[in-house]
């Protein structure tokens, strides 16, 4: 309830006005982009979501998806209106309770404005009433909904929110999410974390899964089809679910003999990144035409072509790493991508040497040999490698080239334990390789701009001193080499 104040006397009331704090200025909107130089209009700005509940319904046959959604946030401005990245149709939008007026504008921009303005501080209940036709709604051309010949899926970078639910859709601002959605009997419904329930009615099957720990909006998934799900559970108790398509033909056995490991994989990664972050484990592979994988989080996605040639372990490790580096510790912008695919790069180098298919120092070597100093590639400077280059070869093969150039500056031991420190470090957060360089720096005692300069921004092919790599000789490619550039070279 609001009082009026009525004091006698002009001067006594002009003061008053002059004390009126600055946060009790005239409310504004949120800007429509968080302002990441890659992607402008990318999230928004004003507040943050801590929460997404989201109730959806979903026809396989006529690829229909009906939703609604509940956004928990937080204002950090006074707030008059702000936007969430969207693309569907919208029917209704409440923000506490009461109708908010919206429009849509710009590519993918959904403007709110609640019937009161938010005051800095406030959290507010934001529910959106939604539905449309994913895969016939295009951004700039394209779209992130894949469709299948059973349903649909939402896996892409670095954005694939847009297609079946309104977000903040930045990596700068995480939230957990529960994610309900209603399929025909007979059709299964994928996500992220753990499934909570499932239960059938009139023909149609809810499946419920939650996200505990904080998750990036590019990172939240949704598969829909007829699958063959496979359950287990670790030796720590964490529940492990993998999904197949049930028409992946002669692709099914080589993905099943690789994701399968999945729990045996998380486990290795455990022993140099540190205990696993998140409370379950697996993948699933969707019969879809694409040619990457992604680490959605706790669930990666797989394209049925990472097994053309076979089981490809290499693949699972290479996502898996990514959930301690990517997914638990995020990037703060997307310039910072090398923070995501640098490292699990070189995780994959890892299980090469592990497996005796060739030492990282070999790969490393071979990286190295196989392009001359006038390659393209040496002008991609995977520390800030710009939108068009974000997921190039350079980010993934120079960007594991730079670990190793720093194994060799500081040693296995501090090195080993700045790949278990920095996960600790920023659990559940984000940072940017700035912040890297600066763990770097006070893990091992040594100055380290110099060579991370070299390595990761300068257009130009590093010296091999600076790696203690091998400057004339033409290496032998490694065994491995084949596998890792089928797992994560087709990019996202």
């Amino acid at each position: 309830m609001r009082h009026r104040l009525i004091v006698p006397g002009a001067m006594v009331a002009a003061s008053l006005l002059l004390a009126v704090p600055a946060s009790a200025a005239e409310p504004s909107p949120g800007a429509p982009g968080v302002g990441d130089p890659y992607y402008p209009d990318y999230g928004n700005g004003g507040y943050d979501v801590s929460h997404y509940d989201l109730r959806l319904r979903y026809q396989p046959k006529t690829d229909e998806l009906n939703g609604t959604a509940t956004l928990l946030a937080t204002a950090k401005q006074d707030l008059s209106r702000f936007n969430l990245d969207f693309a569907l149709d919208v029917s209704e939008v409440r923000v506490n309770g009461e109708k908010a007026r919206f429009a849509t504008t710009g590519a993918h921009e959904l403007r709110i404005t609640p019937a009161q303005p938010l005051a800095k501080g406030e959290k507010a209940t934001v529910v959106v009433r939604y539905s449309g036709t994913p895969s016939k709604v295009e951004v700039s051309g394209f779209t992130s909904w894949l469709r299948t010949e059973d349903g649909g899926v939402a896996a892409n970078e670095p954005e694939a929110a847009w297609w079946w639910f309104p977000s903040n859709d930045h990596p700068s601002d995480k939230a957990s999410y529960d994610v309900s959605v209603a399929v025909p009997d007979g059709t299964q419904a994928i996500s992220n974390g753990t499934l909570q329930s499932k239960r059938s009615e009139a023909g149609w099957t809810r499946w419920n899964w939650r996200s505990r720990a904080p998750q990036a909006t590019y990172l939240a998934t949704l598969a829909v089809g007829r699958f063959d799900i496979t359950t287990s559970e670790t030796a720590s108790g964490l529940p492990v679910i993998n999904a197949y398509s049930k028409d992946l033909g002669e692709h099914a056995g080589a993905a099943r003999a690789s994701v399968e490991r999945t729990a045996e994989i998380t486990e290795w990664l455990q022993g140099y990144f540190g205990t696993y972050p998140f409370d379950a484990m697996g993948g699933y592979v969707p019969n879809t035409d694409t040619t990457y994988a992604l680490e959605t989080q706790t669930r990666p996605f797989y394209s049925p072509d990472d097994f053309a040639d076979g089981s490809n372990t290499s693949v699972v490790v290479h996502e898996m790493a990514h959930q301690w580096y990517g997914d638990s510790v995020s990037l703060k912008g997307w310039k910072d991508i090398w923070i995501n695919e640098g490292f699990a790069a070189y995780a994959q180098w890892l299980w090469s040497e592990d497996q005796g298919e060739g030492t990282a120092r070999e790969l490393a070597d071979y990286a190295y040999a196989s392009r001359p100093a006038d390659d393209d590639f040496w002008k991609v400077k995977p520390g800030d490698p710009g939108p068009d280059n974000q997921f190039h070869s350079a980010v993934y093969d120079r960007g594991a080239m730079a670990l190793q150039a720093l194994r060799e500056k500081i040693g296995d031991k501090d090195f080993f334990a700045l790949l278990k420190g920095w996960p600790q470090q920023h659990e559940g957060g984000n940072a940017d390789v700035g912040d890297f360089v600066a763990y770097a720096e006070k893990v091992s005692g040594e100055p380290l701009a110099e060579l991370f300069d070299t390595w990761l921004f300068q257009p130009a092919k590093p010296p091999a001193s600076t790696a203690g790599l091998k400057a004339k000789a033409a290496p032998e490619q490694p065994e491995s080499w084949k596998k890792i550039h089928t797992a994560d070279h087709p990019h996202h």
